[in-house]
């Protein structure tokens, strides 16, 4: 009888061992899980059905991404079964935001959320307790366990620059997936810059005949040693953009479109010089990096200017249902405006006693049309200067200091600082290839708290969430996109999911085992150094 007793036991540790090891693989780390002391487990196969309702997003990405990577999908059914993976909405069970319960037993797996969106967020969940490699069974084990899962914060960003080197809807698709699989929920697409305008505006044709393209780019890390000398660009029509909203709305992922001022306009200015502060001269599409003081990029802030701002932003704001809009307002080096006649008459004009006055001035103005759309404004923390906007939300990238101050204002905040969330800095002292001249390794990722210590816990309110971000200067394909987001994106993803004190760096490593063994059945590149740092 001891030794019967004995073996159950052992039995049920191991269980608990496995089903721990298979659960804690999940990333981010879920808020609160269970798991059964049987040896016990549910079995996916061709013969499991998925009762869905109208939950039709979430069972076509489980099907999808079952039929990718096993080789079977799961026919659909209108009733409760044995065998069965239930999908459903519970608002009572789940009272948070974006709060889901997944309950897996040897019957059935079922899967409730207080909405649709939750719902999704559990089968990210799901899809990570999957084998990472393929098998001709086409069985799928689960252990039996239960998870209970919320966001921690309610913005959980992912930036691409499009602008210094261009991806092609197909990889746009496969950001927008790989940003879905961490429970992300909005996707921030750099459309415009010095080095390239990416949308089409039927309004103003030469923005994409002649902004999209430049004529060479600099070789090497910056100031480069040459230029290829290769006309280099592209752009997204209006068509494949609502293409992308709708691929990203199906994975509940807002797509929030940059659209540049009054600075980072070199693309501009080459299609339509006379907006710019030097109407008469020839302004050329960027070739070379780090430019925002060396060349005159910024708009004369005219009505003119302003008439025309207005109808890019109204084609912009047509296509895309986000509720934001994000205006820029980075890096715009005062010294086009100190030297302009007509700039410093309308400062002179509107009562504006500098050049940082005149800055706030185009926000407000900018911020005010935004507004009588209904939408609102994101900026980079640049649009404190001067004074900040009444209903704009802050994106802070130069440390913390902006987004303090806006917090304190009570304004919604984002925080990106660059020194912890720009995934463009170089992952190693010594990396693969060539970086950003900085050093940004996973750990600083992991190990930064997007809501500053300063903050009382009433301004801490204000820290909507956080994003990280990848400027593409030194990307120019997917394959190196891929390498610069993984596996730091993971770490994004769960210090703005996870609760703060269940974050733990070594456990995340542990984790990370199995995710890269996923990133390999999904083919991503990712940088393998970490499999023997």
């Amino acid at each position: 009888m001891k030794k019967i007793a004995a073996g159950l036991l052992l039995t049920c540790i191991l269980f608990t061992k496995s089903a721990s090891s298979q659960f804690n693989n999940i990333i981010p780390q879920p808020v609160q899980f269970k798991y059964g002391i049987e040896q016990a487990f549910f079995n996916i196969s061709p013969q499991t059905r998925l009762l869905a309702d109208t939950l039709t997003r979430s069972a076509n990405f489980l099907n999808e991404y079952l039929l990718n990577y096993y080789g079977f999908d799961l026919k659909q059914s209108s009733a409760e079964s044995n065998q069965v993976i239930s999908l459903s909405i519970d608002p009572r069970k789940n009272p948070r935001d974006g709060q889901y319960t997944l309950t897996v037993n040897p019957r059935s797996i079922k899967l409730s959320g207080n909405s649709p969106q939750a719902v999704f967020y559990g089968i990210q969940s799901l899809i990570q307790m999957f084998p990472a490699e393929k098998n001709n069974s086409k069985s799928l084990s689960i252990p039996a366990l239960e998870i209970v899962d919320y966001p921690r914060f309610a913005y959980r960003g992912m930036h691409l620059d499009v602008s210094r080197h261009f991806f092609d809807v197909s990889f746009i698709k496969k950001y927008i997936d790989y940003l879905a699989l961490h429970k992300l929920n909005n996707f921030h697409w750099h459309l415009t810059d010095d080095h390239g305008w990416r949308i089409e505006i039927k309004k103003y044709p030469k923005l994409t005949e002649i902004g999209a393209w430049r004529n060479g780019t600099i070789i090497g890390l910056y100031p480069g040693t040459g230029n290829d000398g290769l006309r280099y660009g592209g752009y997204y029509t209006q068509e494949e953009v609502k293409e992308v909203i709708r691929y990203a709305a199906d994975r509940y992922i807002n797509v929030i479109p940059e659209i540049e001022m009054p600075a980072h306009s070199m693309a501009v200015l080459a299609a339509y010089p006379e907006f710019g502060t030097e109407p008469s001269k020839k302004y050329e599409v960027a070739q070379t990096w780090g430019i925002f003081n060396k060349f005159n990029n910024v708009f004369q802030p005219t009505d003119q200017t302003f008439k025309f701002l207005e109808g890019v932003l109204t084609e912009v704001m047509n296509l895309f249902p986000s509720p934001y809009i994000h205006i820029g307002g980075d890096e715009g080096s005062k010294i086009w405006w100190k030297q302009s006649a007509l700039s410093q008459q309308i400062m002179k004009e509107n009562g504006l006693k500098d050049e940082s006055a005149l800055q706030s001035y185009f926000i407000h103005r900018i911020e005010k049309f935004v507004n009588s759309k209904g939408k609102t404004i994101i900026g980079w923390d640049e649009i404190l200067d001067g004074g900040l906007a009444p209903n704009a939300i802050v994106m802070s990238w130069r440390g913390e200091k902006g987004g303090i101050a806006a917090a304190k204002q009570q304004h919604k905040v984002i925080m990106t600082p660059e020194n912890m969330m720009y995934f463009n800095h170089s992952q190693f002292l010594k990396d693969d290839s060539l970086t950003a001249n900085k050093y940004l390794p996973l750990k600083t990722v992991y190990d930064y708290e997007p809501v500053p210590a300063v903050l009382s816990a009433d301004e801490a309110q204000y820290i909507w969430g956080g994003q990280a971000n990848l400027w593409s200067e030194y990307i120019a394909n997917p394959a190196k996109a891929e390498y610069m987001l993984f596996p730091r994106l993971d770490a994004l993803s769960e210090i703005l999911w996870s609760p703060k004190e269940k974050r733990n760096y070594n456990d995340f490593l542990n984790r990370l085992k199995m995710q890269f063994k996923r990133y390999d059945l999904m083919k991503v590149n990712y940088s393998k150094r970490y499999l023997t740092n």
